[in-house]
C-alpha cells in the first residue's frame, strides 16, 4: 500500500495537516563572512570504548571566508535532523513539529578561507547533543576572526559519518565517557597541528557535558590556553576538574535550574570546589532567568514552534528573552577569548552591564 493511500485512510478528507515549522538561527555579528567544512578523523592509536574499533570522529571547521556563491550549509545532516525530530520530547517537541532538516546556517560550504593568523577555539556539545546545536555561538566567533572547531564525541550524541549515523552508545561508565571526550579533544588538536594549523593560541568551550569536557581537556592538555563551561555540572565521580581545578583562565556561565537552585559557584558544590581549586583568572556569569538549554541553539529554535507547550518551553530555555540571552553569551564569550587568546584587554568582566546577568567574582 502506498504512503499516500495509507495517509488517506487514516486522515479524514479535508483535514489540515500542519507542516513542520521552519526555523532560523540568529545571524552572526562579526565583520567577516564565514565558511565551514567538515573532517572525518580516525585515531588509529586508540580503541573506541563502545565499538572496540579505532576511535572515529566528525568535526567541522568554521572560519572567516571570502565572499562566495557556494551553497549555504544546513545546520544538521539528515541523520542528525531525524534524531532530533524523534528524540526531543523532553522539550515538548513531537515528531513532525519542527523542520530540523531545513534549518540553515549562515556559512558557505567549503568557501575559500581568508588568510591570516586565526586563534583556534574548540566547541564540545552536551551529552546527547550534536556539535551543530551550538551553531549560534560558533558562527558568531568565526565571524569575529576565529577558527572554531566543533567536535562530535561519537556515541555520546548523534553524529552522521559519510557511511552511517551513530547515536548513543551504552554500557560505558561516566568516568570513561569523560576521559574519552577529553582524549578526543587532544586528538583533534593533534590532527589540526598535523594539517598546519597554528596552535599558539587555543581556547575551548562547551555546553553541559561539553563544559565539563573543556575543564577535563585543560587538565590533560596544556595547549588549551583558556576555557568556558556553559551550565555543565562537573561530577567528581566522573572527572578530575572539581577536585583539582585548572591553572589557566576559565569562565563559568550558568542559569537558574528548574529546581530553583541557582547554578553558580556560590550554590553548586562541584562548581564551588572547582572555583576554589583553580588558580587562574576566573569569572562566573549567572543568568537567573535562563535554563539548561538556554546555552544551546534551542533557545532561538523553540520560540519558533507555535505548537510547543509553554511549560515545556520555559522548562527548557527559561523565561529570559532569547535575543538578550544570545547577545549576552556572545558578548562575554567573545570578550573572554579576545582577552586570553589575543591579549585584547576588556573591562567587561569588571562591572555589570546587563540586568539579566550577574557577574560573580
Amino acid at each position: 500500500m502506498t504512503a499516500v493511500l495509507l495517509t488517506a485512510l487514516l486522515i479524514p478528507a479535508g483535514t489540515a495537516i500542519a507542516a513542520p515549522a521552519r526555523m532560523t538561527l540568529s545571524g552572526p555579528t562579526g565583520p567577516y563572512p564565514i565558511g565551514t567544512t567538515e573532517l572525518h578523523l580516525t585515531d588509529h592509536d586508540r580503541l573506541d570504548p563502545w565499538s572496540a574499533k579505532p576511535r572515529e570522529l566528525m568535526v567541522s571547521l568554521w572560519y572567516p571566508a571570502w565572499p562566495s556563491a557556494r551553497p549555504v550549509a544546513s545546520q544538521f545532516k539528515p541523520g542528525v535532523a531525524d534524531f532530533y525530530d524523534k528524540n526531543f520530547a523532553s522539550a515538548g517537541i513531537t515528531p513532525g513539529m519542527a523542520d530540523f532538516a531545513g534549518t540553515k546556517t549562515h556559512a558557505r560550504l567549503d568557501a575559500p578561507r581568508l588568510p591570516g593568523h586565526r586563534p583556534v577555539i574548540i566547541y564540545s556539545p552536551g551529552g546527547g547533543h550534536s556539535r551543530s546545536m551550538g551553531t549560534v555561538l560558533v558562527e558568531d566567533l568565526a565571524s569575529r576572526g576565529y577558527l572554531v572547531v566543533t567536535v562530535d564525541h561519537t556515541f555520546t550524541g548523534p553524529v552522521q559519518f559519510p557511511d552511517r549515523t551513530e547515536v548513543l552508545g551504552r554500557g560505558v561508565d561516566n568516568a570513561t565517557v569523560m576521559r574519552t571526550r577529553a582524549q578526543d579533544t587532544s586528538f583533534v588538536l593533534d590532527e589540526l597541528g598535523a594539517r598546519g594549523v597554528d596552535l599558539s593560541a587555543v581556547g575551548m568551550f562547551g555546553h553541559s557535558m561539553g563544559g565539563f569536557t573543556t575543564a577535563e581537556a585543560m587538565i590533560i592538555d596544556s595547549r588549551i590556553d583558556a576555557g568556558a563551561n556553559l551550565d555543565g555540572s562537573m561530577d567528581p565521580r566522573a572527572g578530575q576538574a572539581a577536585t583539582t581545578g585548572v591553572d589557566r583562565p576559565f569562565l563559568l556561565m550558568g542559569g537558574g535550574l528548574s529546581s530553583g537552585e541557582p547554578h553558580n559557584h556560590q550554590h553548586s558544590d562541584d562548581w564551588r570546589s572547582f572555583w576554589v581549586k583553580s588558580t587562574g583568572w576566573q569569572r562566573d556569569l549567572y543568568l537567573p532567568a535562563a535554563e539548561h538549554s538556554s546555552f544551546t541553539d534551542a533557545q532561538v529554535m523553540l520560540t519558533q514552534l507555535p505548537g510547543l507547550p509553554a511549560d515545556k518551553r520555559s522548562a527548557a530555555i527559561g523565561t529570559i528573552d532569547p535575543r538578550r540571552s544570545v547577545t549576552i553569551q556572545r558578548t562575554y564569550l567573545a570578550a573572554f577569548f579576545a582577552e586570553h587568546l589575543e591579549d585584547t584587554h576588556t573591562s567587561l568582566f569588571d562591572r555589570q552591564i546587563y540586568p539579566e546577568a550577574q557577574l560573580i567574582r
